[in-house]
């Protein structure tokens, strides 16, 4: 099915395969025809795999879930950036409506100590699950739910802390940087808490043990190039990070 105004595209895909995060990987060139314009990307992929097998041939491994922009599995790293050439999307959510025909396009894995390669262009991203686990929800007893707007929250806080959930965990943020640092992550999980009444009793543990997890896991230093934030598709905030440095302080002093 053609796009809108019936344009088709004849694309080059350079993709990365590789069997498991212990073997060698490389460039696989594929040629796709009569590509709508009205396609997401993942929907282009559809079509190369589909193509494959028909060809006899392994189809290339890739996350997806929601195909959404909520769930976070779809990290392709397109042309250099996460999720492609558009800014705050994901890799779902991009059209080829965003390339040219003859186009040429590369896609790899995201490149990370922390997010070693499962298959082609799946990562382990369980790194963040278990920064997560070790710190990043509320475990004290609150009683039952209370009635809306009945714990009163100042707007400000309420607004930066809805902000910070936004975070999808897709891990563009750690693709990007150069030192593949997860800061913006764990920040926005810190400050979502920190920022609400339900989670002061734990405020100054959860960022120790967080922070703690995260460099355990092999992600690198925040150098505050702020590529992580340019590249996030939700726009998480660097601001996040500043907040758990002051979390971090403040808990290291106790």
């Amino acid at each position: 099915m053609g796009s809108g105004n019936g344009e088709l595209l004849n694309l080059t895909l350079k993709v990365w395969r590789q069997k498991n995060s212990k073997a060698k990987g490389s460039f696989e060139t594929h040629q796709l025809k009569g590509i709508s314009t009205d396609m997401s990307f993942l929907e282009m992929f559809d079509v190369l795999n589909e193509q494959l097998i028909h060809e006899g041939k392994e189809a290339i491994a890739f996350d997806h879930d929601c195909r959404e922009g909520i769930c976070g599995m779809c990290s392709m790293y397109i042309n250099g950036r996460p999720h492609g050439p558009k800014g705050a999307v994901t890799t779902c959510q991009l059209h080829m409506r965003s390339f040219k025909n003859n186009d040429t396009i590369v896609v790899e894995p995201w490149r990370s100590v922390a997010f070693p390669v499962i298959k082609d262009l799946v990562v382990d991203r369980s790194a963040f699950d278990r920064i997560v686990a070790s710190g990043g929800y509320v475990s004290v007893n609150t009683g039952n739910a209370k009635d809306a707007n009945n714990i009163l929250i100042p707007k400000p806080a309420a607004d930066d802390a809805f902000a910070a959930a936004a975070c999808i965990g897709c891990g563009a943020c750690v693709a990007t940087c150069k030192n593949g640092s997860a800061m913006l992550f764990v920040s926005a999980k810190v400050s979502q808490l920190a920022l609400l009444p339900q989670g002061q009793v734990e405020r100054k543990e959860r960022v120790l043990k967080m922070v703690q997890q995260m460099d355990e896991e092999g992600f690198g230093n925040c150098t505050n190039t702020g590529a992580c934030e340019a590249e996030c598709p939700k726009e998480i905030s660097l601001e996040n990070i500043a907040r758990m440095n002051r979390e971090m302080i403040g808990a290291s002093l106790k």
